[in-house]
């Protein structure tokens, strides 16, 4: 067997060890983009019936940032309209799961191609367009000079554009109560722009279905990884854009505290186990 043979068997089985919903998603894509010959930055994108926006978001983000390639990967969320269509006509590689599976899920699957690919830097952002691509460099900047292995953008530190005050209470709110259980001062709790060594969801447990930018930032910093802010904007969804999916601003709210406390608590039991 020569040494591409054995690439491709251990990539099927790496396939066959995934969820069932996404197994011919997966295969199509390294069909289509395999792996091993990918950019050294990655920017996964999360989408779930977002085609209005997809597109302007994948055209706006650099291809190049300090000197290194830059890919998106679009992973679609069981859409029922063109998103994945948008997202690859704009340049995306693109992953389409026939099935609805969560935000959560479907990152990890987006940071799994990532790595696969050959990513070592995985950056994030949301697909509806609240977020500024242009910014990516910022976040991106601090791990590429060796000084973080996770920046979180920050739109308390930036520009925050959005005009839900129940949101932006939340934001005060649970930050303050990461900062209080992580004695790390954390200003922008549910950032949706951010990036991270691909080693970093290699090494911490993730298994939040949908409120998975809690968990990674909390599970992060008790893996004793280096964690940053930047300043970062968030801005009020595009018209067309898909509205939140996030349900009522009361029971978000008590999902998201729910996470937080859940996932800290796991960690906490885990460095008790190591002491």
């Amino acid at each position: 067997m020569t040494a591409q043979e054995a690439g491709a068997a251990t990539l099927e089985q790496e396939i066959l060890a995934r969820p069932a919903e996404e197994r011919d998603a997966v295969r199509t894509f390294f069909s289509a983009h395999p792996a091993g010959e990918g950019a050294p930055i990655a920017v996964v994108i999360p989408a779930f019936n977002e085609e209005p926006t997809v597109a302007a978001v994948v055209r706006g983000i650099p291809r190049e940032i300090a000197g290194k390639a830059v890919e998106v990967i679009v992973v679609d969320d069981g859409s029922s309209d063109r998103t994945a269509q948008e997202a690859a006509d704009a340049g995306a590689l693109v992953c389409a799961v026939p099935v609805n599976r969560g935000q959560g899920l479907i990152f990890m699957l987006g940071y799994w191609l990532a790595y696969k690919r050959g990513a070592t830097v995985i950056a994030t952002t949301d697909a509806d367009g609240q977020y500024n691509e242009s910014e990516l460099d910022r976040v991106l900047q601090p791990i590429l000079d060796g000084r973080a292995d996770f920046v979180n953008g920050s739109r308390r530190l930036g520009t925050e554009l959005t005009t839900d005050p129940v949101r932006h209470a939340g934001v005060i709110f649970f930050g303050g109560l990461i900062t209080l259980l992580l004695r790390q001062r954390i200003t922008d709790p549910a950032s949706g722009i951010r990036a991270f060594r691909t080693v970093v969801p290699l090494t911490v447990k993730l298994e939040q279905t949908q409120y998975q930018t809690s968990e990674l930032l909390i599970a992060t910093a008790m893996n004793d990884f280096r964690i940053m802010e930047v300043p970062t904007t968030m801005r009020d969804r595009p018209d067309g854009a898909t509205l939140t999916k996030k349900g009522p601003n009361l029971l978000y709210g008590l999902r998201f505290a729910r996470a937080i406390l859940t996932t800290y608590w796991r960690e906490l039991r885990r460095r008790r186990r190591g002491a």
